[in-house]
């Protein structure tokens, strides 16, 4: 369940349909996380609380400077929180954040590859790292080609990809080690809309063969879409945390998620 936080309009924050699921079935469990910065005058994340059911896109929704990357990179193990803990498969994220990174995979939202290498040669890197070699990392590198897309493209440098191709070949990437959780952050910015779609076919196929995934986006419609659970963050703070449809059905007058997003946001521009 979410810690009470503020919100603009005044109101409590909207709890929707959420519940506190028993802990045999949560992947991810994140409880009271703070991370303050030095020099900060407030925490960029501040007593964060949830759990990530096994097998459901969850959806971490905000404003710039919310919160939520800094979240994902706590949990993923790429800062140090000031205070609280994360769980993930089990595992506490603060005494084996090595056997942690061999669970998850990451497509954060800049592209993470080496543009002078082909795709095909990137993911063969990659997934060397994860422990894959022969026949078994061959194999997967030319799945995940096909699953995004790129099975034609794989011996192309990345540095001549489009924005799109440089998307799916990023995901290519954080699924190739068949991770047990996805951490995607704001996979589809900037992209034409045939990636955009394809990407998003594939976050579905993903999910309807078991996987567990965390997104990031700033399209609620993709949240709608995707994401069986949302919590919404602004100013360090989770706000709202339910099913997208219970959240719009507990925020009186509106008719979908970007509205009740703006409405327990606010409308003042976050550059």
């Amino acid at each position: 369940m979410p810690i009470d936080g503020n919100v603009p309009t005044g109101k409590d924050p909207v709890r929707g349909d959420a519940t506190d699921p028993g802990a045999g079935d949560e992947i991810l469990k994140v409880r009271r996380l703070v991370k303050m910065y030095r020099g900060a005058a407030t925490p960029a994340v501040d007593g964060v609380d949830f759990a990530v059911m096994r097998g459901e896109i969850f959806g971490l929704l905000g404003p710039n400077g919310a919160g939520k990357t800094t979240v994902l990179s706590i949990i993923c193990t790429l800062l140090k929180p000031t205070s609280g803990s994360v769980t993930l498969c089990s595992e506490d994220a603060s005494l084996r954040p090595a056997r942690l990174r061999s669970l998850f995979g990451l497509a954060p939202q800049e592209i993470a590859l080496y543009p002078s290498l082909t795709a095909r040669e990137n993911l063969h890197y990659f997934g060397s790292l994860y422990g894959l070699s022969g026949q078994v990392l061959r194999r997967r590198i030319e799945e995940c080609l096909a699953l995004v897309g790129l099975s034609d493209r794989g011996g192309t440098r990345i540095d001549t990809f489009s924005g799109g191709m440089k998307r799916r070949a990023n995901l290519a990437a954080a699924i190739l080690h068949t991770p047990r959780v996805l951490f995607l952050d704001e996979p589809t910015v900037g992209i034409d809309a045939q990636s955009r779609n394809l990407i998003l076919e594939n976050l579905k196929t993903l999910r309807d063969a078991g996987a567990t995934i965390v997104y990031t986006t700033h399209y609620m419609e993709e949240a709608e879409s995707l994401c069986g659970r949302v919590a919404i963050m602004d100013r360090g703070k989770i706000v709202a945390e339910g099913s997208p449809r219970s959240l719009v059905a507990a925020t009186d007058g509106c008719a979908n998620l970007e509205e009740t997003f703006l409405r327990l946001t606010g409308r003042q521009l976050r550059d």
